[in-house]
């Protein structure tokens, strides 16, 4: 108690200890914990990759944010079949559900101070993940679980909207492939630095024929970026996501 009160009121850190219990509700104890969420590896250069950054809470937080979406997803839904709760759980998780709620908290705020690079909207929801990890390190899974809970989902998310927006185009894509009877391929044709970052560009393909491509820093996001376009080409969107 004593530790969060100096960083709340005394310690040179008190403006970063207030930001973070105004978007979490909890006084950080260990600061350092929570500022290393916010530090993205591009910031360091080539010479520094030891350097550290926040993948590794990262990769902690999306394992959290996957467990405890599966248990909420689980009560709020008793009598759902795997099947939807898989894919709800999909639309909870994914990267642009992630970068909304990142962005709506003001996240990408502490991401412009805490790094000298250009600001994705990929590094936000990576950022939220990297937070939910911090937090789990130092209030353990129930706190964590809580803070997910009613401060993420049901603060930011319509889960009645989620039920039927389906903007997973990828998964779409291929749906349409396996009815019509196509082969539907994705190949990285190319992959570059930008930023001192991975960026990818991908092509879709429809029975071998190139039908669009896109770029992005993750590789996913690409994908998705690229299967929207085919399907605008295709003819297929729906009106809801024009």
């Amino acid at each position: 108690m004593l530790r969060k009160l100096y960083n709340f009121y005394i310690s040179d850190d008190k403006d970063f200890a207030k930001r973070i219990k105004s978007m979490t509700g909890v006084t950080p104890k260990k600061l350092n914990l929570y500022k290393l969420a916010f530090y993205h590896r591009s910031t360091f250069n080539e010479q520094s990759e030891m350097a550290q950054n926040n993948e590794r809470l990262e990769y902690l937080g999306d394992a959290l944010l996957n467990s405890i979406s599966a248990e909420y997803l689980y009560h709020k839904y008793p009598g759902a079949n795997e099947g939807f709760l898989t894919k709800m759980r999909s639309k909870i998780v994914k990267r642009k559900t992630l970068n909304y709620i990142a962005d709506a908290m003001g996240l990408d705020t502490l991401l412009m101070e805490f790094n000298k690079t250009h600001i994705s909207v990929s590094m936000l929801g990576n950022a939220l993940e990297a937070l939910i990890g911090a937090m789990y390190l130092e209030l353990g899974y129930e706190p964590t679980k809580k803070f997910v809970v009613n401060q993420l989902f049901r603060k930011f998310l319509d889960i009645h909207e989620l039920e039927i927006n389906d903007d997973n185009f990828k998964s779409r894509l291929l749906e349409w492939g396996q009815k019509k009877g196509h082969e539907v391929q994705y190949r990285v044709i190319s992959k570059f630095k930008m930023d001192h970052r991975d960026r990818y560009r991908v092509v879709v393909t429809v029975n071998g024929e190139e039908l669009s491509t896109a770029e992005d820093f993750n590789k996913k996001n690409a994908e998705q970026q690229a299967s929207e376009r085919a399907l605008a080409k295709l003819g297929i969107k729906e009106a809801t996501d024009a």
